[in-house]
């Protein structure tokens, strides 16, 4: 059993060290990029993901001028233990909607429940949510009340009504994290460990699986709604 937990501030600290462990662990389910473990630029993505996590946790404070919440599944038996969660932003101006950014469910925990009784809690506060998913995770959501919206990028927009909001979303700038010295230093690192060839290698392997990843994702959309990927900028302006 579990039980799903609300935040609107910041968690405690052993709910966020937990929270980025996992964003740690899953990499590749959760972010965009979809890095294998086996590409030498893993660890790079596994500090700027995490790091990323971490800003929109302290965003929690109201620092950021733009709302963050968080939904933290814990262990019937020990609640000390986070097994699952879900990062979201509210919209402002739309007090319907939210955009989901990261979630997970330890892999011990899933198939029991979890990822959709903290999407029922979302959806109870924000009955018009939108996320992001690999083409492979579609029938997943769906099986939530999601419908396919459209692309983006190597991804597929899902949504729990037919039209986007029109509201205002926050967002971080993630280009500060991957230009930044720790970023630079990691880098010179795996350069060092693995060599200038493996590491040209591993941007191009990079670069080949999000194209892949792209095609996939506008051809599934062209199938599935009868036209091409629907732009980005369709979506309600960022606010950075």
């Amino acid at each position: 059993m579990f039980t799903v937990t609300h935040f609107e501030a910041i968690p405690p600290e052993f709910i966020k060290s937990q929270v980025q462990q996992m964003v740690l662990d899953y990499l590749t389910d959760i972010s965009s990029v979809a890095m294998a473990p086996t590409n030498p630029l893993y660890n790079l993505y596994q500090y700027g993901v995490g790091y990323e996590v971490h800003l929109y946790l302290e965003a929690m404070n109201g620092s950021r001028g733009f709302p963050v919440e968080l939904l933290v599944a814990l262990d019937g038996e020990d609640p000390s233990i986070v097994v699952g969660f879900v990062l979201y932003l509210p919209v402002q101006g739309d007090g319907e909607a939210c955009v989901v950014t990261y979630m997970s469910v330890l892999e011990s925990h899933r198939r029991q429940g979890i990822a959709r009784s903290m999407l029922a809690k979302m959806t109870g506060r924000y009955p018009h949510v939108e996320l992001a998913c690999f083409v492979n995770k579609v029938p997943y959501f769906e099986a939530m009340g999601f419908q396919v919206a459209g692309a983006r990028g190597p991804q597929i927009l899902m949504n729990t009504r037919d039209y986007a909001t029109d509201g205002l979303l926050g967002v971080l700038d993630t280009a500060p994290i991957y230009q930044s010295v720790e970023v630079q230093q990691i880098h010179a690192y795996l350069l060092k460990q693995h060599g200038e060839r493996a590491m040209l290698d591993a941007e191009k392997q990079r670069d080949h699986h999000l194209d892949h990843l792209t095609r996939q994702a506008e051809a599934f959309v062209a199938e599935r709604l009868g036209y091409s990927a629907i732009p980005d900028s369709r979506h309600k302006p960022r606010l950075h």
